[in-house]
């Protein structure tokens, strides 16, 4: 387990990069808990960040999405919702994780710290809306509002813009979910080249029902390019 002195630190280098001194630092030592570490060190009775987390999705969601309709008023809620989905994405979340340096400092289990946890896109993103979720409990709305645009207020502008990454597949859950309930799953059906320059297909299933496919270098990608596909016949169907 690392040191209490450690810990402060870590803390204490954090707060200057985020320019913020937390009046609880409990609120910070939270955010940047992992729940593998709070797992090996369950006799200490830890708590990780994800009840957190939890709550900083809801402040990030409000937040952007405030942002967006009083500063694009031309957009229809369809649109917004598009582009509010491409800044709270993952990838997104991710590189604002990384401008952040926060990878250095989250507390991690050991194993997770040697599969590579701190460069981890999930772990980063989580530990960005846990910090957010901090910020708010510690000072505020308006903090949190401040420390969200200063770091993601460029991602809305790249989102308006079609210049940032587009998370394909939240979109087409969004637009599924406006209905009934529908099932969405995805399967690589193909894979095509060499093992240095493979590309794969993937086929998106609707309720069970294959629907639109996509081509990509990782399944990722493959599988984002299915659902754009397919939102693309949707619209044309709408």
């Amino acid at each position: 387990m690392e040191k209490f002195e450690d810990i402060t630190n870590k803390i204490n280098e954090f707060e200057k990069i985020i320019q913020y001194t937390f009046k609880d630092k409990n609120n910070i030592i939270l955010a940047l808990t992992h729940s593998s570490y709070a797992n090996e060190y369950k006799n200490q009775k830890l708590r990780s960040n994800e009840r957190l987390e939890f709550l900083g999705d809801t402040v990030l969601n409000m937040i952007i999405s405030e942002e967006i309709y009083t500063k694009y008023n031309d957009l229809s809620e369809g649109e917004m919702t598009k582009f509010r989905s491409n800044v709270i994405c993952e990838a997104s979340l991710a590189e604002c994780a990384k401008n952040l340096n926060i990878g250095k400092y989250l507390l991690l289990g050991k194993g997770e710290e040697n599969t590579g946890g701190r460069q981890r896109a999930s772990i980063l993103s989580d530990a960005v809306e846990a910090l957010i979720g901090a910020l708010y409990l510690d000072a505020g709305l308006e903090k949190a509002k401040s420390f969200v645009l200063a770091q993601m207020g460029e991602m809305i502008e790249k989102s308006i813009k079609g210049i940032i990454f587009m998370d394909y597949k939240t979109q087409l859950q969004e637009i599924l979910q406006r209905g009934s309930e529908k099932k969405v799953a995805y399967e690589i059906i193909d894979e095509k080249g060499p093992d240095h320059d493979k590309i794969f297909v993937s086929q998106v299933k609707i309720n069970g029902k294959p629907a639109g496919k996509g081509k990509g270098k990782t399944k990722k990608e493959a599988e984002q390019m299915a659902a754009k596909e397919t939102i693309k016949t949707l619209e044309n169907h709408i």
